[in-house]
């Protein structure tokens, strides 16, 4: 099977939000992105590969191309053997013990891509999103999550009903808040992380349990603020250093 016009259009169309909902599909580039995608349970639909990259898949879902038409369908500078488009699975709302993320209009994909890491690095297996935070199926998300998008259960929620129904108590990342390094941080807890510019929004701040803040130790003391990325970091240490 070749590339056709077909493919190309669909691809491009994957660059948008409602396209990707509407097919159920999204893209993935790069071999280690997409090798950690197919030995998960996610899904292949199609598999763009040039002439040097042999993975194990049936002809039907194969479509070998040319460098120069990789780089027709790629994202990415500098295109790396492989795109592949994937089935978005169906989302799991169950919420078991433990430390969960929850995310208030987090706006940037790199951000997003990172924290998703994130939590597949400190072991914590819910991510969930306000409806207003990047979709985690943009091609920059997954991209920037190398391959943890596979391990870490992701929801799309308003999160003041999910918040007030909540079994386990509540933080927000404040800079008001009791310092982080002197916190009793409990093992089954919300962390709720906000939008780079804005931070967490003041209904969501009506409904949390508590405030916590990494404190500063520069000598000026000007600096204003961490990346979201770099914050949910440090304090996904502390909880875990606590447990």
């Amino acid at each position: 099977m070749s590339l056709s016009k077909n493919h190309i259009k669909l691809i491009t169309s994957l660059q948008q939000k409602k396209y990707r909902q509407k097919h159920k599909l999204f893209v993935a580039e790069g071999v280690k992105v997409v090798e950690e995608l197919l030995l998960s349970e996610f899904k292949i639909e199609k598999l763009f590969v040039t002439q040097d990259y042999k993975p194990n898949l049936s002809e039907e879902q194969l479509v070998v191309v040319s460098e120069i038409e990789l780089k027709k369908i790629s994202q990415l500078k500098s295109p790396n053997k492989v795109l592949g488009l994937f089935r978005i699975p169906e989302t799991n709302s169950e919420l078991n013990k433990g430390l969960i993320v929850a995310l208030d209009d987090v706006n940037d994909p790199g951000n997003l891509g990172a924290i998703i890491r994130l939590c597949d690095w400190f072991g914590v297996s819910k991510l969930v999103c306000s409806k207003s935070t990047v979709d985690c199926f943009n091609q920059k998300v997954v991209q920037a999550s190398m391959g943890s998008l596979t391990r870490i259960d992701i929801v799309y929620e308003d999160l003041i009903p999910f918040l007030e129904g909540a079994e386990f108590p509540s933080f927000i990342a404040d800079m008001d808040g009791k310092n982080v390094y002197e916190s009793n941080l409990p093992k089954d807890a919300i962390l709720i992380m906000g939008n780079e510019a804005n931070g967490i929004s003041d209904k969501i701040r009506a409904v949390v349990d508590s405030k916590i803040s990494i404190p500063r130790f520069g000598d000026t003391q000007q600096t204003e603020s961490l990346n979201v990325a770099t914050a949910t970091a440090i304090l996904l240490s502390e909880f875990k250093r606590n447990c």
